[in-house]
Parts: C-alpha cells; structure tokens; sequence
C-alpha cells in the first residue's frame, strides 16, 4: 500500500477533509459516538494549557485510511515529568476505536512517522476493544516498543434487547421495579423521554447538569459537566453529536423539575448508556434503575439492538446494567514505552514497580503458615 501520510495540528480547520473522515469512521466497525468529530472537536477546545494536539492522518490516494489524534503532554510519574502521548478525548471518552485501515508496511511507516514528530517516552490509548484492525496496528507498535503493556481497562455490561424484554423480570430486580415504580406514583414523578435536537440540547444540558452538580458527582467534582473546560467540551460535543441525531436521554420529573436523568449516545442500534444523577432527597426512589428500564422499553419499541454501558470500573463496577447483562465488552490499555531513553528508563521503573506490587499482594495474600513455618499454638 503506498500511503501520503500529512501533520495537522487541528481537527477545526475549514479544510480539514470531513467526509473523508466520516467514511473512514463508517468502515470501522468498532468507532463509536467518541469517535464522532463532533465529540473530538470540543475535546480539542477543552485541552488543558501545556497540552498539544497533533494529528496524524494517511492517506492511498484520495481515500483517507488513518486518522490518529494525539495529545502531546508532559505527566510527572515517578517523581519525573516524562512525555505521553494520548488519543484526543481522554479521560472523559469512553469506548473508542482508532481509526486505521493500514497494511503492514503502512502501519511501520505511521509508527515511524509517529516517532519522527513527537519524541515521547510513552503513548498510552485507553478503552479500545480487542480484534479487528486496531488490534493489528497495537500488536506491531507493541513488538517494536521497548517495553508494552495490554491489560483489562474494564468489563462491559451490555444487554441484547429481545423479546423476552417486552415481559418484567423475574426475581429481585422485579421487586427492585416495582418498589422504584410505586414510589415514583406516590410522589407523582414521571417519566421522559427525549430526542434533543441541535436547538433543544442546550436547555437539556442545563437541566442534566444542574443535577449533576447537586449530586455527590458534583460535591466530589468528578461528574462530566465539573468545571468550565469539562462543561464546555461537554456541551459542544452534545450539540454536535444532537444535531446529528445521536443523542438520547430519559429524565424522571417532579412537578416540572427533572430529578434524575440518564445521558445516552445511539448508533448502529447500540445505546451507549454515557451518564448519570439524581437529587440527593430522591435517592430512595431508585430513579436509575427505573430509568435504566425505559432504555430498554424504548429500544424494543424503536428496534435498538444493546444497551451498553459503555465503560464501567474495574473492579466492584455498581452500574445497574450487570442485573440484566446477557454479554460483556473487554476494554483495554494499551501502554507503549519507546526506544527513546526517556522511554526505557520509564518502561523499565514500570516493569519494576509492577514486580514490586505483585510481590506484595502476593505476601499479604498468603495464608498463616505458608511459608514453611509453624503458626504459634494458641495459649
């Protein structure tokens, strides 16, 4: 494959090739709504000061085959400040897929081309998913690195609408309804669902996010619309992902005012269930599982395909979606050290810290008496 391969330092450009774009993200069967430009674009105006974004694209005459938006940092660790490259849209995207559609020869050319314009110790992409043509281009980045990494980021929960929806669970999560349902009847709070559109999305915005902010999201500064640069990327993104029908979302009101809500993303027939709150002083009326019941109605009445959490914990993950998972997504990190110094001096004290911490879960993980010596008798 001879490929052009072209630097450019924006997404936001009047000439940046759009549809080129939008074809390329069509061919890959795991992009996702974080994929979208419109999401990559307000990540872009919401990068931090000291943070560069360059982009990477190549192309086989005029079809594009790779677009890869990296995000140039410098990141203490260790107690150094080493350069990282990541994908455009970290922390707040959860799945993604790179976009690549790349031979053998082209994926060493866009390694290289890589290396040759950001010099880095690091380049790490979170929340991709194994298989397809990305597993490809990671697994040949990995082997040429000085050191690598590929482990879980999370598991999935994710249910495949079917007919068997359309009657009431079975078990404790019927209970857990019913109990949601009456209570919401006793105090008169009802249901929405909307469909926001590019002029309906900021007031939808408005509503969610005045939630968010009274909720323990908000208190810990943790939720998506948390500070001016979150709730700028969080509101452009919305807007340009609304105006292109992406945009789901299903509130619970109290005489007008919503209470609790759930932000979602559909493509593809996929929901991808994106965010959550409610008021503290509703927290008894278990809103979310009783919104995260309307996704599904609404799926079997529109002929969506998955719910999908779209990205969870690690370990202890709450999310309501595991009482009804019929599948699960593995989510991954792949962590790349170069060939730089810089690269092997991090990957190496990586390699050693990780020994360290093993070795020390080992020892507290092992029972009295394992190590060849006799528990003291009781007295």
């Amino acid at each position: 494959m001879d490929c052009r391969f072209q630097w450019s330092s924006t997404l936001s450009a009047a000439d940046f090739p759009r549809e080129a774009y939008a074809r390329l993200r069509a061919q890959v069967p795991q992009a996702t709504p974080f994929n979208h430009l419109g999401w990559l674009q307000a990540a872009e105006r919401a990068l931090e000061p000291g943070q560069t974004l360059q982009v990477l694209l190549a192309w086989t005459g005029s079809e594009l085959r790779l677009c890869l938006p990296l995000v140039c940092a410098r990141e203490r660790r260790f107690g150094l400040r080493w350069t990282v490259l990541r994908h455009l849209g970290h922390p707040l995207s959860d799945r993604i897929a790179l976009l690549c559609r790349l031979d053998e020869e082209g994926r060493r050319q866009a390694r290289a081309a890589i290396h040759r314009r950001l010099p880095h110790a690091l380049l790490q992409l979170h929340e991709l998913t194994a298989g397809g043509e990305q597993e490809t281009l990671l697994e040949h980045w990995a082997a040429a690195s000085s050191t690598h990494e590929r482990r879980p980021s999370c598991r999935v929960p994710v249910h495949a609408i079917g007919e068997a929806d359309r009657r009431e669970p079975s078990g404790d999560l019927r209970y857990k309804l019913r109990r949601a349902r009456k209570r919401a009847a006793a105090c008169d709070a009802r249901v929405r669902r909307l469909t926001p559109d590019g002029e309906t999305i900021g007031a939808v915005l408005e509503a969610t996010g005045a939630v968010e902010q009274a909720s323990w999201k908000g208190e810990q500064g943790v939720g998506i619309f948390s500070g001016a640069r979150r709730r700028q990327w969080m509101h452009q993104a919305f807007g340009a992902l609304a105006e292109a029908g992406l945009v789901r979302v299903v509130l619970l009101e109290h005489q007008g005012r919503c209470i609790s809500y759930r932000l979602g993303l559909l493509e593809r027939g996929r929901l991808y269930d994106y965010n959550l709150a409610f008021l503290p002083e509703y927290a008894e009326l278990g809103s979310g599982r009783l919104l995260l019941d309307e996704w599904v109605r609404w799926g079997l009445e529109d002929g969506w395909q998955w719910i999908d959490a779209s990205r969870v914990s690690l370990q202890g993950s709450s999310h309501q979606l595991h009482e009804r998972l019929t599948g699960e997504v593995l989510q991954l990190r792949w962590s790349l050290y170069s060939w730089r110094p810089s690269g092997i001096a991090l990957g190496l004290a990586h390699r050693l810290w990780s020994r360290l911490k093993a070795r020390r879960s080992a020892i507290v993980a092992r029972p009295a008496g394992s190590n060849g010596e006799q528990p003291c008798p009781a007295e």
